[in-house]
């Protein structure tokens, strides 16, 4: 049979995570190309919106932080190598009750790790943001070296010093059907057929559909983010003010400051409607809600900023039941990766996520601890439930 192309290996779906992989497995001498069913970078996958936050301190698990370290390491490792700024230094202030547990374990992830955090009453955190208003029971940590990537910038980085490896690319060219088997791949798509000795998954929403046989627990969310121009003029500048995580009993909320006087920027982390990737209704406004979430909560805590709706758009979480990643070989095969899952916190992680991809290539392993984000974990969910 004749093939359009013959790779060491393909990378399904050239996003944050992909188009890392594939600069890195380039880095390595692998012949790899890319497929992606949209262009790249593009508004329909997780990664629209221009901003992602990239914090230290960690929330959402302690576990996290040697790889956030090691993440912006490679981000600095890309910028200075490319010229391109990707990352602005604002600092990230995490609000919450004095029981958060999300702010507490930011604040103990920081002082295990040896991270630079500051500690604010209410009273000092409204002294010195004077656009915010909480109540004086609240409590909150201020990370210094936290900040936020260029999301889009970001991946046409990779995607870019990838090509110059000698990486290939076909955008708009979704994957019609998959063929695993264990010594050799085929992915057969508009373009063309091609074979690989070895995939690397990285499709987001659709991981599901391509490999349905896995029955893989992601749910995909709908999840609109709104930009904001602000009632004063200077109170939320970027430059001026941080980036933002608020732990409320009406919710988790996360922001960015005016940047590029675009507005201010707000979404919500939980809640959220469960769709299909294909059929998901992506014009914000379409649902009352989009709007009148986050500016009820602008309203509350941070008034000045709730002016005129300067933009809406819609991205999508592929959240697992633990809010974990998935990074993994398949189950039943391994020369084929598994990455996903990121459940609305991972692309701060693509540089890192997509350095181990080419090692588990290459190498068959990593130096970095990726035991939690083992597929068989679900195994024991499943159990536990």
């Amino acid at each position: 049979m004749n093939y359009d192309g013959m790779y060491d290996v393909i990378v399904i779906g050239a996003g944050s995570a992909g188009s890392a992989a594939a600069y890195y497995l380039a880095q390595n001498g692998q012949s790899v190309l890319m497929i992606d069913q949209f262009s790249v970078p593009n508004s329909f996958a997780s990664h629209a919106g221009e901003t992602r936050m990239l914090r230290f301190g960690y929330g959402q698990g302690e576990k996290y932080v040697d790889l956030v370290k090691e993440a912006y390491r490679l981000w600095m490792e890309l910028q200075e190598q490319t010229g391109k700024t990707l990352f602005y230094q604002t600092g990230t202030l995490v609000v919450g009750e004095r029981d958060s547990s999300f702010v507490n374990e930011t604040i103990q992830s920081s002082i295990h790790h040896n991270l630079p955090i500051e500690m604010f009453t209410a009273s000092m955190v409204m002294n010195k943001w004077q656009g915010i208003q909480i109540p004086e029971d609240f409590t909150a940590c201020f990370d210094p070296q936290a900040g936020f990537l260029l999301c889009e910038v970001c991946i046409q980085t990779y995607k870019e010093e990838a090509l110059k490896l000698g990486a290939k690319l076909l955008e708009n060219n979704p994957v019609l059907k998959l063929s695993i088997q264990s010594d050799m791949s085929e992915v057969i798509t508009e373009k063309g057929r091609f074979q690989a000795a070895n995939l690397v998954i990285t499709a987001g929403a659709w991981i599901p559909k391509l490999l349905p046989e896995l029955d893989f627990p992601i749910q995909v969310i709908r999840k609109p983010v709104a930009w904001f121009a602000p009632l004063e003029d200077g109170l939320y500048d970027f430059g001026q003010f941080p980036a933002f995580v608020f732990d409320t009993k009406e919710g988790h909320y996360y922001g960015f400051p005016n940047f590029r006087k675009t507005g201010v920027k707000i979404g919500r982390h939980d809640m959220g409607i469960e769709s299909d990737p294909d059929s998901v209704n992506r014009l914000f406004g379409s649902y009352c809600e989009d709007e009148r979430d986050v500016r009820s909560f602008l309203e509350k805590y941070m008034p000045q900023a709730a002016g005129e709706l300067t933009d809406g758009k819609i991205c999508l979480y592929s959240l697992t039941p633990d809010s974990d990643f998935i990074i993994d070989f398949h189950p039943n095969f391994s020369n084929v990766l598994l990455a996903g899952g990121f459940s609305g916190h991972g692309f701060k992680f693509a540089s890192i996520v997509g350095s181990i991809l080419a090692d588990l290539v290459t190498l068959g392993k990593t130096k970095h601890d990726i035991s939690f984000f083992r597929l068989n974990r679900f195994e024991q969910i499943a159990t536990e439930s």
